[in-house]
């Protein structure tokens, strides 16, 4: 999904000046470009701040039919989103930077393995908002000391719309999955920003190339697109399994397989994906256990495991209780019956969220008679009036 609350602005003041370059505009722009190359970006292009403002007229439509659900961040203070300068008033060009973490296998194939997990690509290496707020750092600090400027770096935390700006800057444009797509990078890119207070040449926005195409609307599992170019985050696998709090919505389990953290499916279905290469970094590269995890093995994890397995991983900051929320939600659908023993287990866990995952996994894996012996025993038990209410659901649901 696109879009996380931890925000992190970092200010790098004019205490570098060095006006030995003398560029000008357009040199300074076409230097900046190798920079950026030589530190790990695949793509650069540049923007002025004032170039989203139909972007901005989308976004309050998707926040006035709420469609961004429990994500109460995108609609604190939504003026600052549809302008950079509501952000920064002093900012006068937007540098825009990619980085393509195309995979190096078909990320649906996994989907076929029923007693594994499915994380999804962005998810399987080490936290992107780290690698590649170094780059960023590192280019803005290579030009406050080219230009004496100010400038801040932005990579999906502030209030800052990336995919419209990437795509005014040249990058790509928005598919009508919402997500950028790129003529040489397919679907696979993480964005980053840097404001300046430098007037920089900008480039001419991407058109969009999606033609009669709509591969990534007919896939989606849950129907999450309600019309193209148009996101229902409520409905959406990446937010109900990582922004979602709360108990995954019946009408959604079975939709989402064994899918445990995002979900790649209109990503990984765009025909653009066939000019994608992997990234280059080896850093962006998918660790081995994470790329089809046994569900056996994740359902298994206390807090301290979860923590020490997905070190350095995104996947770290939805906690380990929401997480095996997820694998239980895929155990229910791996038709094993083997992997109840696991679910059956964690009835006993001491998170109210793991213990509802759980009674639901087991209606799905246990025969009727054992499953409404489960639920006796249970609900005389359950203290949890969330947990009991699920217990009833899943028994009513026969």
């Amino acid at each position: 999904m696109a879009g996380r609350r931890a925000g992190v602005a970092d200010l790098c003041g004019p205490g570098f000046l060095n006006t030995d370059l003398n560029l000008s505009p357009a040199g300074l722009k076409t230097a900046l470009a190798d920079e950026a190359r030589a530190l790990g970006f695949d793509c650069v292009g540049v923007t002025a701040p004032d170039s989203i403002a139909q972007a901005a007229r989308h976004f309050r439509d998707f926040l006035d039919a709420g469609a961004h659900g429990d994500m109460d961040w995108l609609a604190d203070r939504p003026e600052r989103r549809a302008d950079p300068r509501g952000l920064w008033p002093d900012v006068r060009s937007v540098i825009m930077l990619g980085v393509n973490y195309g995979p190096d296998r078909n990320p649906l194939e996994i989907l076929a393995q029923r007693t594994r997990g499915a994380i999804s690509v962005y998810a399987q290496g080490d936290d992107y908002h780290d690698l590649i707020k170094k780059r960023l750092k590192a280019l803005a600090r290579w030009l406050v000391a080219a230009q004496g400027c100010e400038v801040k770096v932005f990579v999906d935390t502030a209030a800052v719309m990336e995919k419209p700006l990437a795509q005014a800057a040249g990058l790509g444009w928005q598919g009508k999955h919402t997500n950028l797509v790129s003529r040489e990078f397919g679907s696979w890119l993480f964005l980053g920003a840097i404001f300046t207070t430098l007037e920089l040449p900008s480039d001419g926005a991407d058109a969009d190339h999606c033609g009669s195409c709509q591969a990534c609307l007919d896939i989606c599992p849950t129907s999450a697109f309600p019309a193209p170019y148009k996101l229902d985050a409520r409905r959406c696998i990446s937010y109900l399994t990582i922004e979602n709090k709360g108990p995954i919505p019946h009408e959604f389990r079975k939709a989402i397989g064994n899918r445990i953290y995002g979900c790649d499916d209109c990503l990984a279905v765009c025909p653009w994906n066939k000019f994608a290469q992997t990234g280059r970094e080896t850093k962006l590269a998918a660790r081995d256990e994470l790329r089809a995890p046994a569900l056996t093995e994740l359902a298994r994890l206390d807090d301290a495991a979860f923590r020490a397995r997905f070190t350095k991983s995104p996947v770290k900051r939805i906690g380990r209780d929401r997480f095996v929320r997820n694998v239980l939600i895929a155990i229910g659908n791996s038709s094993d019956a083997a992997l109840a023993a696991e679910a059956e287990r964690l009835l006993d866990d001491a998170s109210p969220l793991v213990r509802g995952a759980a009674a639901w996994a087991l209606s799905q894996l246990k025969g009727r008679e054992a499953f409404e012996a489960l639920a006796a025993r249970a609900l005389s038990a359950e203290p949890d009036e969330t947990v009991r209410a699920e217990w009833r659901i899943t028994s009513a649901a026969g």
